[in-house]
């Protein structure tokens, strides 16, 4: 993976470009209920005038409020509502919006193949429809999804050129999501000085800008390199709860519970089995209650070893982590057998059935714990 040219470029206040027609006045930061309150009542004027264009670019953000809350079902029938009022319009800008969110939905609910197809429909269509920025929001999903199964190499030089393109044009919000996404493919390849400067320049970049969502991902990133490169626990703790703060003014369901999750990494590290069972205990049930395989799945994980390290009975451990293992392929996660096996080879576990030895050479597996034991 390339580094990231180190260079600044003077960034605008962060807008929310999925707010369109009628709700172009809406504020990146408002609140989700408030931008659905909004948006049905706004798509509803809409529907009595016969306006297809604009019930296509209100049920938009009626899409996305409902799939940010969590609010799976909603969210699927609302962007599906907006692609038809757009495509009877025969407004391609419009159609490539609606394609975009099933796409960034459909990557939320673990179905990435269908994340990739339409994703891809949007990108054309945006370029069809001579719309550059939602062109660029769907390149970026692309990018994203092949982040999230680990493919780096495939998506690491789209990144970067998508960071280029977003400073040249001065976009906050899109320069501060690529630097995050590059970030996050550096930390997970131990590459944590580099990971750290530049969640930092996304969190300096989103305050400055106003994009109090990207700035709560970005302290999100910052804790966890913080707490696995420095072993500093209160820091990490301190900016999660800052930018926990930020998630729930906001009522962004998916990056609390992925703040949570986070938390539990963070306590697990510091030897606080305890602690970090509660946090991803809650984040399994958010991320249960919202649909998201994905998550579920890790807070899974992070459970297992929690529990494990508090004494579980290492068959139920193993039998777990089996499970985990075949859960996070099925999802297209191309880095799920080595990450569950890597637990299982930490916790003294593996190899799990099916799986060839982890090598382990210089890391002896942390001694378990019993409840009365952690801090």
């Amino acid at each position: 993976m390339a580094q990231v040219a180190q260079h600044k470029t003077a960034q605008g206040k962060a807008f929310a470009p999925e707010y369109q027609g009628a709700l172009g006045s809406l504020s990146v930061n408002s609140s989700l209920t408030d931008v659905l309150a909004r948006g049905i009542e706004e798509l509803r004027t809409a529907q009595q005038a016969g306006e297809q264009r604009d019930m296509a670019r209100c049920g938009l953000a009626v899409a996305e409020a409902y799939r940010r809350l969590g609010n799976i079902a909603e969210a699927d029938r609302a962007w599906k509502a907006s692609y038809r009022a757009a495509r009877t319009a025969g407004d391609l800008g419009a159609m490539a919006w609606a394609l975009w969110s099933g796409g960034t939905l459909a990557r939320q609910r673990g179905a990435l193949p269908l994340a990739y197809r339409l994703l891809a429909l949007a990108a054309e269509q945006g370029k069809r429809g001579g719309d550059v920025v939602v062109r660029g929001y769907s390149l970026a999903g692309l990018a994203e999804t092949g982040r999230i199964q680990g493919d780096y190499k495939a998506v690491g030089e789209l990144h970067e050129q998508l960071l280029a393109e977003a400073r040249r044009r001065g976009e906050a919000r899109h320069t501060v999501w690529a630097l995050e996404g590059i970030a996050q493919m550096h930390r997970n390849t131990g590459s944590y000085d580099t990971a750290l400067t530049l969640f930092e320049e996304a969190a300096e970049t989103a305050g400055a800008a106003d994009d109090r969502r990207g700035r709560a991902w970005a302290l999100r990133g910052i804790a966890d390199v913080v707490s696995v490169r420095d072993g500093d626990v209160e820091r990490a703790l301190a900016l999660l709860t800052e930018a926990e703060l930020a998630c729930r003014a906001m009522e962004l369901s998916s990056a609390l519970a992925y703040n949570h999750k986070m938390r539990g990494n963070v306590l697990y590290r510091a030897g606080r089995y305890a602690e970090a069972g509660e946090n991803y205990t809650q984040a399994l049930a958010e991320f249960r209650a919202m649909d998201e395989p994905r998550g579920t799945a890790l807070s899974r994980l992070g459970l297992a070893k929690a529990l494990a390290r508090l004494g579980q009975d290492p068959v139920e451990t193993t039998a777990e982590l089996t499970v985990l293992r075949r859960d996070l392929e099925r999802i297209g996660l191309r880095h799920a057998r080595d990450m569950v096996a890597k637990a299982a080879a930490e916790l003294g576990v593996g190899p799990l059935p099916g799986e060839d030895p982890v090598p382990t050479a210089g890391q002896e597996p942390l001694p378990a714990v019993r409840a009365g034991a952690a801090r």
